[in-house]
């Protein structure tokens, strides 16, 4: 097994995903908002922006578009699960499989990390939709879910390459940042408040569909006077009209009024379904089986069936309805009106049970949402600790980090676990201020008063942390790798980390033979346990042994079983991905496969960003394999450079064994070589930068994004530009990508 399944078991995970991409019916009797749809249909604009509170339609009148369109119609539904580059880019790329399928291609290839999601994952999909083959309309709903920087970056790089013909239609209930940039361009075409708004014929369409027969044409102008043509605020007159209240009567805005008139609704109900509503409202996705484990009953569908019968804001999620959500101003309003009948605690084991439903379906990612609901930090933070790796392996770096800030730091810090895997985060993503904090943090930790098989577990994770980032020198790591092997049970799901580590500190030491073993074993027991990280690790380490005895053709089945293992676990952008890509185009260089080699080699050097001296060995050897394939495909100007950043890289970690005098031998065989006529590449620092010049942000805006000054953007993209021989954002992202820096 793998060492965390966080998604959902595929029964589960299937159903989230198709009720995310199911297009809703058109409500019976909903009022027609042809007008708008025609209005921007014919506008020609690639973007269409529905923004407006919640009760204004939006949801409606898209599902109404999707029915009337005549060109292919894709569908997407947010979630606040969907707040995360990974998560929202695969939402994306599942709806838009119908469309393309380029798309239906590259979905696999969603999970891209930090940067990279949009360096690499967002132009993948971006380039898919350009592809489609025939005019479309994706309809992306309740983006205000996915309102963090990183996902409203992914998106303008989608909807900058919508093709002309199609468009993409999004709703919201605020603005979207991006849309100003987008506005600026002329590429937008807005639907609003006041556009949303009924008048007397919409209000009247909607008494008449509530089969409220009595209300005159006086009246119900008072009453859409009051609601200023909100349509939700109508139709909840409606109810109240029908049910033998005053409609008329109603005041103040729309939250109040809101307020008031679900519970002029609510009350009208017998108790039993009151509670019903009230106690299912903690779920964002409803299924029979859900409601019955959270409630503690058996009759769910049936009620369910019931609340939809009586048109009370419950929305079918599926073709089935098997699966459904309340009206998000509904929700608010149950969850609010819970809390008051019933209490804080009520709330909270109701989000207990919720948890403990969808742990024992598959789906722990969710459970941890309800435990931080529940308050139930500490069993919040003991399943996060053991899931944060996971979802960093399936890039929701967004999801992990959030989790940690809800949790705070006393919190982090208050768990052994928790403080393990925010260090190992940080160190992989290649984050040198918060790895080295979060390192001594781990340090300062005092085990000893721990019950003993827990502290053998901790001390084992501590070691492992403290072999990889060799901070104390190659032989202190070696120290730690040899607890770990000692310690890490052959059942263990970090065996094979152990393994791989102290095949790395044998290497350091010159011992290729234990290294060898040791790395053999790691590839064994990562294969049964389903990790793919450490095969990718490993393989190219016995490539790199198999050339050392000159044996190329082995040479050559490890490097390709590495690459074939970033393929099929789709982690490019990793930085542990960037060993096995710098081998690999070494020996396809030497077999005479320069295209397969020169790309390899523009992925692993992209790759390496993350490679800082957080994981010294790894990332000095990383640039050591990089510049000699370079040289071997006669650039020769690369490989100092990639020199020089070795060079930096050991004079913060100077102790790396043997791996130094590689190093140095390979330095001395580059000796009166010129160094002029080849490339110059773009540092670390500048492909973190590079994916920002697709968006319409400014050089402010991106120091931001990227905690530098508004200075250094200028230096680094004037340089970007140098190195790419162009003089706009424009030509350096088509350079870029020509190149393998952006995209595929």
């Amino acid at each position: 097994m793998p060492r965390e399944t966080v998604l959902g078991g595929p029964d589960l995970q299937a159903v989230l995903l198709g009720s995310k991409t199911h297009i809703p019916p058109v409500q019976d009797g909903a009022v027609s908002r042809h007008r708008l749809i025609e209005g921007a249909r014919a506008s020609g604009a690639r973007i269409v922006a529905v923004t407006a509170p919640a009760g204004y339609g939006k949801s409606t009148m898209l599902a109404e578009w999707a029915a009337r369109e005549s060109r292919n119609v894709a569908w997407v539904s947010l979630d606040r699960t969907d707040d995360d580059p990974a998560s929202l880019l695969s939402a994306i790329a599942a709806a838009s499989s119908p469309l393309s399928p380029a798309a239906a291609s590259v979905v696999a290839d969603m999970r891209g990390i930090g940067a990279s999601a949009l360096g690499r994952a967002a132009p993948l999909l971006a380039a898919a939709l350009a592809a489609a083959p025939s005019d479309f309309v994706l309809f992306i709903d309740d983006l205000h879910r996915a309102s963090s920087a990183d996902c409203q970056d992914v998106l303008e790089v989608l909807l900058a390459r919508v093709p002309r013909g199609s468009q993409i239609v999004v709703a919201s209930r605020s603005e979207a940042p991006l849309l100003a940039r987008l506005r600026a361009a002329g590429e937008v075409w807005e639907v609003g408040v006041a556009d949303l708004s009924l008048d007397h014929a919409g209000a009247r369409a909607i008494f008449d569909r509530a089969g409220v027969e009595r209300v005159d044409d006086a009246e119900l102008e008072s009453i859409l006077e009051k609601c200023e043509g909100w349509p939700t605020g109508l139709y909840l007159c409606a109810l109240v009209a029908r049910s033998g209240g005053d409609a008329a009567s109603v005041t103040g805005d729309d939250r109040y009024l809101a307020d008031y008139l679900y519970r002029e609704c609510l009350e009208r109900l017998p108790a039993d379904m009151q509670d019903f509503l009230r106690r299912t409202s903690v779920l964002d996705a409803m299924s029979p089986s859900a409601c019955n484990a959270v409630l503690g009953i058996e009759d769910s569908r049936a009620r369910l069936h019931e609340v939809e019968i009586a048109n009370l804001f419950l929305i079918p999620m599926d073709r089935n309805r098997g699966l459904f959500r309340y009206h998000a101003l509904f929700r608010e309003f149950l969850q609010t009106d819970l809390e008051r009948a019933e209490g804080a605690g009520a709330v909270a084991a109701l989000h207990r049970q919720a948890a403990a439903w969808h742990e024992e379906h598959g789906a722990p990612a969710v459970a941890v949402e309800h435990l931080l609901q529940a308050g139930e930090t500490e069993a919040a933070a003991e399943r996060i600790a053991d899931l944060a790796l996971s979802l960093y392996g399936q890039g929701q770096v967004s999801t992990v980090r959030r989790w940690f800030t809800v949790l705070g730091e006393d919190v982090v810090r208050a768990s052994p676990a928790l403080v393990v895997s925010i260090t190992w985060t940080a160190v992989l993503l290649g984050d040198v201020a918060a790895g080295e904090r979060w390192a001594r943090a781990l340090d300062d930790i005092d085990a000893s008063g721990f019950p003993d098989a827990d502290r053998v577990l901790f001390e084992s994770a501590r070691a492992m942390v403290r072999a990889a980032m060799c901070v104390d020198g190659y032989e202190s790591a070696a120290e730690d790798a040899s607890y770990a092997i000692e310690h890490e049970p052959a059942s263990s799901p970090w065996r094979d980390q152990a393994l791989h580590l102290w095949g790395s500190v044998r290497l350091l030491a010159d011992d290729a033979a234990g290294a060898r073993a040791a790395f053999e074993e790691a590839v064994e027991v990562a294969t049964v346990m389903g990790n793919p990280d450490t095969v990718i690790l490993s393989e190219p380490e016995l490539a790199l042994l198999a050339i050392d005895r000159g044996d190329w053709s082995l040479a050559g089945t490890h490097a390709r079983r590495g690459v074939a293992m970033i393929d099929a676990s789709h982690m490019d952008g990793y930085a542990t991905t960037a060993l096995a890509l710098a081998v690999a185009a070494r020996v396809a260089i030497r077999e005479g496969d320069r295209e397969t080699g020169e790309r390899l080699l523009a992925r692993g050097m992209r790759a390496r960003v993350g490679c800082t001296h957080l994981l010294p060995y790894l990332s000095v050897s990383v640039r050591l394999q990089l510049a000699k394939a370079h040289v071997a495909s006669g650039d020769r100007s690369a490989a100092w450079h990639l020199l020089r950043e070795i060079d930096d890289l050991l004079h913060k970690r100077p102790d790396v064994g043997a791996l130094s005098t590689q190093v140095e031998e390979f330095r001395t065989s580059m000796q009166g070589q010129p160094s002029a006529g080849g490339s110059v590449p773009l540092t670390p620092a500048e492909l973190r930068l590079l994916p920002y010049l697709q968006t319409h942000l400014t050089i402010a805006e991106i120091g931001q994004r990227l905690f530098i000054s508004r200075n250094t953007v200028s230096s680094e993209v004037g340089s970007i530009y140098r190195k790419l021989g162009v003089t706009t954002r424009g030509a350096a992202v088509e350079r870029s990508i020509s190149l393998g820096l952006l995209g595929g």
